[in-house]
């Protein structure tokens, strides 16, 4: 084995002791896998990449208080994490559709382009007006990686180098920022009922 083709049992420990760049290896090395699993379950990219993020922060935290238990593959392991959160997400969601039926439409279903429509286009165009004029309201650091990942599809890796902080941060930061511009999007949808 080479010098650089390290386990992922090895990348764990020499992560769990302090190598940030294990970690990176790690995610690079099943970020396909985990995303194609993610996304064949719940079929929407935004979705896919809220429970990855949320995966891999779960798995972060779990590798750093030392309870990752090493039997079995640590791919199998991220799988059930990421399965876990679909179920979790499905669970959640049919309990808030519940709640809301009337619900008004939300900015981030019209952010994929499906059809070549002018009106849909348009709404994406708008869903892109406000998603900037959210970034307005949020920290610096925040915006950062949320205009890095977006708008210049770069990967966590990349904006960590970018920005000069660990994946972790910039997976935290990311996550906060979707976490504050859903509860800003809240605030205006009670504000304007």
């Amino acid at each position: 084995m080479k010098k650089n083709e390290s386990t992922d049992a090895v990348l764990v420990r020499q992560y769990v002791h302090g190598d940030e760049q294990a970690l990176a290896q790690l995610i690079d090395r099943h970020q396909v896998k985990i995303y194609s699993f993610i996304f064949s379950k719940v079929r929407d990219r935004d979705l896919t990449e809220d429970i990855f993020q949320d995966t891999f922060i779960k798995v972060i935290h779990t590798l750093k208080k030392g309870k990752y238990n090493e039997e079995g593959k640590f791919v199998s392991w991220v799988v059930r994490i990421a399965h876990n959160l679909i179920i979790d997400y499905y669970r959640k969601s049919n309990k808030m559709q519940m709640q809301r039926e009337n619900e008004e439409f939300s900015i981030f279903r019209y952010m994929e382009d499906n059809s070549p429509s002018v009106e849909d286009a348009l709404a994406q165009l708008q869903a892109k007006k406000e998603i900037c004029g959210l970034l307005e309201l949020l920290p610096d650091d925040q915006q950062e990686v949320v205009k890095l990942r977006i708008f210049e599809d770069l990967s966590f890796k990349e904006i960590a180098e970018q920005t000069g902080v660990s994946i972790n941060t910039a997976l935290g930061r990311m996550r906060y920022a979707v976490l504050n511009m859903r509860k800003i999007l809240e605030q205006k949808t009670i504000i304007t009922e």
